[in-house]
């Protein structure tokens, strides 16, 4: 992924999730993170992204398992948490750190 630079320099935030297929949580925090857009729509992005197929970028932020939040804005990490969490708190999160 060679734009990932332009993406998470973006002035909106940005929630990048690192999967993997194989990955069972993985697979439970994609219905999550689409509730999430449906909830907050224009107000963030939110981007996947395979560690196996782009082990560069996973390996540039120390990702060492999935599924790996991470929130940008404006090219810095505001947040980072490895896990499923619910849609209230990721929700919660991206609305208390875009108000910082």
């Amino acid at each position: 992924m060679s734009n990932f630079d332009t993406i998470i320099e973006s002035d909106k935030p940005v929630l990048i999730d690192f999967f993997a297929t194989w990955c069972g949580p993985c697979k439970m925090l994609g219905p999550i993170l689409k509730e999430v857009k449906d909830n907050l729509g224009d107000r963030v992005s939110i981007i996947k992204i395979d560690v196996d197929k782009n082990q560069q970028i996973a390996s540039k932020y120390q990702v060492r398992g999935v599924p790996t939040m991470i929130l940008f804005q404006n090219g810095k990490q505001l947040w980072r948490q490895s896990g499923v969490l619910s849609k209230e708190q990721i929700i919660q999160t991206i609305v208390e750190k875009n108000n910082k």
